[in-house]
């Protein structure tokens, strides 16, 4: 009976969260808004901002992966393509062997899926997104038990983005259909191990494009990155969400 008891409280230890006086490991899975591109270096980058952010409010002890790559989609995650996924479980297990800690994967993709053309499987439809990163979930899930999945919303893009690939009104309007998607996903995974964020950081670049890097495209000046300034903030949206996950 007590050995069930205990069982019961481990369990619910992992549904709550990790504990704020852990050491905490996250591994940053996303596209190139998460690598840093356009900043002058990865120091700048919304996943180090945000570390920078979660250590101001008291999380010292983290250790973490950027493994943000430019043109990533969910696809290119997928454990069967056996390559981006492989980079970031590796990432993990080196993240775990050295700083014996918790773990949580933040996964912010979705920018190239919505694409028009060009990112690999682009366009990804909206109930073909919901099952990509649902079989990217169960697997990290099934892979490192205990570890936690935070999930956040894209940001918004400028409606004529086409640089190397095709985004415009089109991608922007496929990429805003992902949401309920990503709210099926936060409800679906409520009682487990899935913290979802919200679409605060999409709003607040589509207000303020002064927090996003003028980019030369084929349709015009675009607005896809955030510059320094705007990864500093993007950085505190997503500690919020990882703060969530932690108890």
């Amino acid at each position: 009976m007590r050995i069930l008891i205990f069982t019961i409280l481990i369990h619910m230890a992992c549904i709550l969260g990790i504990k704020a006086s852990e050491p905490i490991n996250i591994v940053f899975i996303g596209n190139s808004i998460t690598f840093g591109a356009t900043l002058a270096g990865q120091d700048e980058s919304a996943a180090n901002r945000s570390v920078e952010a979660l250590k101001a409010k008291g999380l010292d002890d983290i250790d973490f992966a950027n493994c943000g790559v430019c043109g990533a989609t969910t696809v290119d995650f997928l454990p069967a393509t056996a390559t981006l996924y492989n980079n970031a479980v590796a990432a993990a297990r080196d993240l775990m062997s050295r700083h014996k800690g918790s773990l949580i994967f933040q996964i912010s993709l979705g920018t190239n899926d919505s694409a028009c053309s060009g990112p690999l499987g682009s366009p990804v439809l909206p109930q073909q997104y919901y099952t990509n990163l649902k079989v990217i979930i169960d697997d990290l899930s099934a892979s490192f038990p205990g570890c936690r999945i935070v999930l956040q919303y894209p940001i918004w893009y400028s409606p004529n983005t086409y640089n190397g690939a095709v985004y415009l009104k089109a991608g922007l309007d496929r990429l805003k259909s992902y949401f309920p998607m990503l709210e099926r996903l936060g409800c679906e995974y409520a009682d487990k191990n899935l913290t979802l964020g919200s679409t605060a950081a999409f709003d607040f670049f589509k207000d303020k494009i002064e927090y996003l890097t003028p980019e030369d495209g084929n349709a015009g000046v675009f607005y896809l990155h955030p510059n320094a300034a705007g990864a500093v903030r993007l950085g505190d949206f997503w500690a919020e969400t990882i703060m969530k996950a932690v108890d």
